[in-house]
């Protein structure tokens, strides 16, 4: 989300997961936080900023995880989240 501007929409969320979060992800990545309270669930979910400016993916399958797929796998990802119920994305 490089780039974004207070003026700048969200736009649509990815499938499968919930507009409010999504929404709540961009004003998250304005402000430079490093992640937001899920309105569903009232989990913390961090922001795709925060996970790229760590440096390294962790393999957990971060909802807004930026690194490609190989890079996933290759930090140990399961086939499924570290957590047990179905992430949103």
């Amino acid at each position: 989300m490089r780039g974004m501007s207070e003026e700048t929409s969200p736009g649509p969320a990815p499938a499968g997961l919930d507009p409010a979060a999504w929404s709540a992800h961009h004003r998250a990545c304005l402000a430079g936080e490093a992640g937001y309270m899920d309105p569903a669930t009232g989990l913390f979910s961090p922001t795709s900023t925060f996970l790229r400016e760590r440096g390294h993916c962790c393999g957990c399958g971060c909802r807004h995880c930026p690194y490609s797929l190989r890079e996933q796998q290759a930090a140990g990802r399961l086939p499924k989240p570290c957590f047990p119920w179905e992430p949103a994305v």
